[in-house]
């Protein structure tokens, strides 16, 4: 059996299921919350089809929501039973450098059998995710992430109306099996990244939630793929955003401009005041027909509008764009791409050594991360990164330990008082610049987040000393 998009739409249906996710809440201050990463089994086409070879945190894809309060500690102890090293990145939070979890940058990757004591505090409140960040294009891919909710200190919306929905997009082979077979095809690096054919919700097809009339709810969606970039319409079910990537909104926005792209590790939180006798579906709308991947039944008697609560804003640092520094980086390469001339690992790439080495990507003419930083930033210096992209494809690039304002992109118009982000969105031809504080010591990465891209040279970092 071929399993295609459509296919999943003519044939699962609504299953009357909600899920939910195991807590992991820190109980004391002083304890570790344990954390393992290995293999496991685990059905993604149907709960009682055929099961996949996975690599999962505490045996589920996605792994447990780790869920604390803005400004507590967060303490994880991450033991490697995988047969090859791992670290574990935590997205979108502004933390300790040696805490970052980037291997080969700030620590060494951990072994099979061994262990790393992640322990932070965690600033800001917002939607963020955990995820593997050694050989991310394969761990990610068999299943290592999970969501980390970070609440406000007085949490506007009540635990049953705030729900996590973690979305992926898995590439099935004939049995409805993880394809594990084309992992690392050099025509993924090449071209659009790993795309799948199947969605899950929080490793569920199609789960169905039971939301009240007329109550106000949370929908935190993360977009976990590796590469697929979803198109999703709020307003067709008269949902408002009221944060992106972990950063509330001063206000709930109606989108003026449908549907919103929710690129790979992006986050938006919406809101949402169900009707009664109004159940609806989120549908993914980049292919040819709408695409369903999320249900909700709306139960009860229709009851006035509340006061929608408002977000507390996190307490970030606005860029000076009078005396900042402007860097440039060239994205090159890929398929249908003009590459130039490529440095790798202090060597100029020629031929055959691109298809012998994968990397088909490269920033300024160097694949994957140099020696010697890209910029080097004094702590507060304001910093403009304008990225050319020069290639055929849209990328999704993420800057770690910061979050950013976009303040110019070509081809369209930005308002003053964009939202922050930690991962934009560029297409094709298009320039961007984004404008942030370097106010995070350390050795941070700035890479294309479609994890292939990645892995195939689109990857560079910078040092704020």
């Amino acid at each position: 059996m071929h399993i295609t998009r459509r296919h999943f739409v003519g044939g699962a249906g609504l299953a009357a299921l909600t899920v939910q996710f195991p807590s992991l809440a820190l109980a004391r201050q002083d304890s570790f919350i344990d954390l393992a990463a290995g293999p496991s089994q685990q059905a993604l086409f149907q709960p009682d089809g055929p099961t996949s070879d996975l690599w999962t945190y505490n045996g589920s894809a996605p792994g447990p929501e780790i869920r604390v309060k803005r400004g507590e500690r967060v303490r994880v102890r991450l033991t490697n039973r995988l047969d090859e090293p791992t670290s574990l990145h935590w997205h979108g939070i502004r933390i300790d450098n040696a805490m970052d979890g980037v291997a080969g940058l700030t620590q060494d990757p951990i072994k099979p059998g061994e262990s790393f004591d992640y322990d932070f505090v965690a600033p800001d409140a917002g939607t963020y995710w955990y995820h593997a960040h050694n050989k991310s294009w394969n761990q990610v891919a068999r299943g290592l992430y999970g969501p980390l909710i970070v609440d406000e200190n007085t949490p506007p919306f009540d635990r049953e109306h705030d729900l996590t929905l973690v979305i992926d997009d898995w590439r099935l082979a004939g049995e409805g099996t993880l394809d594990v077979a084309s992992l690392g095809s050099l025509m993924d690096w090449s071209h659009g990244g790993r795309l799948g054919n199947w969605l899950t919700v929080n490793g569920r097809a199609m789960p169905v939630s039971t939301l009240n009339a007329g109550e106000a709810y949370r929908l935190r969606l993360i977009n976990a793929s590796n590469a697929r970039i979803f198109e999703i319409d709020p307003n067709r079910f008269g949902a408002k955003v009221i944060a992106y990537d972990g950063q509330a909104l001063p206000e709930p926005v109606q989108l003026r401009y449908a549907p919103m792209l929710l690129g790979p590790a992006q986050r938006a939180d919406l809101m949402v005041v169900p009707e009664a006798g109004s159940d609806f579906v989120i549908e993914d709308l980049s292919g040819d027909t709408p695409f369903a991947f999320a249900g909700f039944e709306i139960t009860g008697a229709p009851m006035s509008q509340p006061n929608p609560p408002s977000l507390p804003p996190n307490n970030l640092p606005e860029p000076d764009l009078v005396d900042a520094r402007t860097v440039r980086v060239e994205m090159t390469g890929g398929a249908m791409g003009n590459i130039g001339r490529v440095v790798y690992q202090g060597e100029p790439l020629e031929g055959s050594d691109f298809r012998d080495t994968g990397q088909v990507w490269a920033f300024n003419g160097i694949a994957n991360l140099a020696e010697a930083p890209l910029y080097s930033a004094r702590r507060g210096e304001t910093i403009i990164i304008e990225t050319i992209n020069d290639t055929a494809f849209a990328h999704a690039m993420h800057v770690h330990g910061h979050h950013f304002r976009v303040v110019e992109r070509s081809g369209s118009e930005v308002d003053d008082g964009q939202p922050w982000r930690d991962t934009f969105l560029i297409g094709p031809q298009q320039t961007t610049k984004i404008a942030f504080v370097a106010d995070n010591p350390g050795k941070w990465l700035y890479h294309c987040h479609m994890l292939e891209h990645a892995a195939g040279g689109m990857n560079t970092w910078f040092e704020v000393s």
